[in-house]
């Protein structure tokens, strides 16, 4: 389903919306020299209290994605040392992408012992059962990569862990800088994010009030190609 573009084609967007909006995602995503070069290029004002902490953020993200787990949390927890013990879940994400390395590098005992001593405490809650038993499964095979599990040692899997704890980190500064100044505004999600799931659900919607009349259900993916 497409709506009518007679519809929204005569809303007028202002450019200032538009730059806040893009310079909030460069922010999101750590990507300090392209927020550098949005500033210079569109004259608006320079946001300190982001960049502060984006570099920390972004070397913080890049050891995660590269699964280097334990360093990222070190990291973490000089940034904000509390953060982890508050979110157990983001915690045994971290765990296990360290476990998922050392598996990987074939390095079965000292995993096996890392589990035993770091991730076994989460098995006391039932909501982490499952998740264990699939990493654990791992140790299993001599080519844990093709394993039904295999998706535990994917880029794609990292990428999650490295995402949520990005998030994580922007809400605990967050909470930081709203202490110190009231008007700051550090989002989890990004005004773009938050439009595109807007629209989606909108969408969707839509779709499915029409879905009766044979129309295919929205594509997100579909709409983005224009």
């Amino acid at each position: 389903m497409d709506v009518d573009p007679r519809l929204y084609e005569n809303v007028a967007i202002q450019d200032n919306d538009i730059h806040n909006i893009v310079l909030s995602y460069l922010i999101h995503n750590c990507h300090k020299e392209s927020v550098e070069s949005f500033i210079a290029c569109t004259g608006m004002k320079q946001p300190a209290n982001y960049l502060e902490d984006m570099e920390q953020r972004k070397r913080i993200f890049h050891f995660a994605l590269e699964g280097n787990a334990l360093k990222a949390i070190e990291l973490t927890e000089q940034l904000a040392e509390d953060i982890l013990e508050k979110n157990k879940d983001l915690r045994f994400d971290l765990l296990s992408l360290h476990f998922v390395e050392l598996v990987c590098a074939r390095k079965c005992t000292e995993a096996l012992e890392f589990a035993q001593n770091k991730l076994s405490p989460f098995g006391k809650e039932h909501k982490y059962m499952e998740k264990l038993e699939d990493f654990m499964a791992l140790l299993a095979y001599k080519e844990p990569e093709k394993s039904p599990m295999f998706h535990l040692l994917s880029l794609e899997y990292r990428q999650q862990v490295a995402d949520s704890l990005n998030r994580a980190i922007l809400g605990w500064l967050c909470d930081s800088y709203l202490l110190l100044c009231p008007h700051s505004n550090l989002p989890s999600f990004t005004p773009m994010e938050k439009l595109i799931q807007q629209t989606t659900a909108v969408r969707q919607c839509l779709s499915q009030e029409v879905g009766k009349d044979g129309l295919p259900p929205f594509s997100l993916k579909e709409f983005l190609k224009g």
